[in-house]
């Protein structure tokens, strides 16, 4: 049988889910067997377990009732329904880190791949003086981040295609030494034998072909997973039937753009001003 690795490290949900397998293997029983103890399916235990879906109050109590743990899991699972982190993304991400190609498109914000660790920390502080997320929750998407930008630097290295809306350089982040280190930043990536930096200009207009951000992974077995997300919730999708159209019109996308040396003087050109 398959067995999904699971790193608790990747999310409060990674770890939710590795201590209820731990806690089932304890037991000798399957997902079928948990499922059936707990009043729901083996494929729903699964789920839960790798982190695909988040556990409900009721799923967790069940669990505990089941496997005659107090109220452990009910406790930890209250941290994964307060996480900052969207659901679908956990999974999004460990597929990001085997992927051979990653398509993103962003729009307003410099991709969390791409940012440095100061603009990053003013995106992040925002959020929390608006009250948007705690201080917890900060610190979690920071972890994520850096473990995202680190998964950049292994062998073989893939190949990143980041598409930029115009957006992306104007929006003022952190302050004018912030952006321009930031800036800095998007031009050293854009010199990297494994990068391709586009930006989608203002006068692109109707012609854009997304108006949310959208990532596309390419996997080793060349299987093409997306991920999208509004600013509640996140969705993977491994539908050929989804993803095929998401990436027709990033190839669409690609070819109206400004070429990766127009768009590495666009950048010049903001880093100037």
């Amino acid at each position: 049988m398959n067995r999904k690795d699971l790193d608790p490290a990747a999310s409060v949900a990674a770890a939710f889910g590795q201590r209820l397998r731990g806690l089932r293997d304890e037991r000798g029983w399957t997902q079928d067997e948990l499922g059936r103890r707990m009043g729901c399916t083996g494929t729903h235990v699964s789920a839960v377990e790798t982190g695909r879906r988040p556990p409900t109050k009721r799923f967790a109590a069940s669990a505990d009732r089941a496997l005659g743990t107090g109220d452990r899991l009910a406790r930890q699972s209250r941290s994964v329904r307060e996480s900052a982190i969207l659901e679908g993304f956990p999974e999004y991400v460990s597929h990001e880190m085997h992927a051979s190609e990653i398509r993103l498109f962003e729009l307003g914000i410099i991709p969390g791949l791409l940012q440095t660790a100061p603009y990053a920390a003013a995106i992040t502080a925002g959020a929390v003086q608006r009250g948007a997320i705690t201080e917890r929750q900060a610190e979690e998407r920071t972890a994520l981040l850096a473990r995202r930008r680190d998964s950049l630097n292994r062998e073989p290295a893939p190949l990143v295609h980041i598409v930029l809306d115009e957006s992306c350089l104007r929006r003022v982040v952190g302050g004018h030494d912030v952006m321009g280190q930031q800036m800095r930043h998007l031009l050293d990536f854009a010199g990297r034998p494994h990068s391709i930096v586009q930006v989608a200009p203002y006068t692109l207009g109707e012609r854009r072909s997304f108006d949310l951000p959208v990532y596309l992974l390419t996997l080793p077995d060349r299987a093409v997973v997306s991920y999208a997300e509004s600013a509640q919730e996140g969705r993977l999708e491994r539908e050929f039937k989804v993803v095929q159209p998401l990436l027709t019109a990033y190839h669409q996308l690609q070819a109206e753009c400004l070429s990766q040396a127009a768009s590495v003087a666009m950048i010049r050109e903001v880093l100037e001003e």
